[in-house]
């Protein structure tokens, strides 16, 4: 299991893992993925309910999921719009295993690589794209491939945590333990948004969200009312999870 405490990576913009060590550590946690999750269901959850806020789904289109885990964003995607088509792209084969599990119906691909994706150009009518930029070992090369296999006018909705919550991350990790995120490196959202550009993607909306992923609900729903009014400012950088709504020119 590998991780990147100092947050660094090479002169090239590439990570110092492999996208094989992120499956091993997805792999490794497969099994207690879920029960993880499920200790702070409130926070984990948001992402898929921010996420279908911004797809602007249609029956008839075409949606990847990547990275996929346990399917759990097909639930909020077929409460929004049931007739969309979801190909979910997942890099671990534990993680698969559990989602076909949980749902059967889901229909699942399984990656080698997030800089090779198995999928035709233009293919996507959107795209998403939760907690996965962090982790892969060539993310410029990553956002290149979602750009090719999108649509024109695809939209693109993209999660990860900002650089501000690395050291939070440590000291949940160590009090309360949790799956872990294996090789990562949380990027500044500044940096975020020039890898967004220089691949081609069209920025439309950045938000950071949940200030208080922890605690009872009253506590993490003022967190959100806080971040919500405090956006473009220092408060919105502490979001674990910043949002980055794209479209495809």
């Amino acid at each position: 299991m590998v991780e990147n405490p100092s947050g660094g990576r090479t002169s090239s913009g590439t990570n110092p893992w492999s996208d094989k060590d992120v499956e091993v550590h997805w792999d490794s946690v497969a099994s207690v993925y879920i029960q993880e999750n499920e200790k702070v269901k409130h926070a984990h959850d948001q992402r898929f309910r921010e996420t279908v806020k911004h797809l602007d789904l249609s029956a008839g289109q075409k949606v990847l999921n990547i990275s996929s885990r346990d399917c759990e964003a097909e639930d909020s995607i077929r409460m929004q719009q049931h007739d969309v088509a979801v190909i979910h792209a997942e890099i671990s084969s534990g993680l698969i295993d559990i989602a076909r599990k949980q749902r059967p119906e889901a229909a699942q691909v399984k990656l080698d690589s997030y800089s090779n994706l198995p999928f035709g150009d233009e293919e996507f009518d959107r795209v998403i794209s939760l907690e996965t930029l962090e982790h892969v070992a060539e993310p410029d090369v990553f956002l290149s491939e979602l750009l090719r296999v999108a649509k024109p006018g695809a939209k693109m909705v993209l999660s990860c945590p900002a650089a501000t919550n690395e050291i939070p991350y440590r000291v949940f990790t160590k009090l309360f333990g949790g799956h872990g995120e294996g090789p990562h490196r949380f990027p500044p959202s500044r940096e975020v948004k020039k890898r967004l550009d220089n691949a081609g993607w069209k920025l439309m909306l950045h938000r950071g969200t949940v200030l208080m992923p922890v605690g009872p609900l009253w506590l993490q729903n003022t967190g959100e009312w806080i971040i919500r009014n405090m956006q473009k400012t220092f408060i919105s950088e502490l979001g674990i999870r910043q949002f980055y709504v794209c479209e495809k020119p």
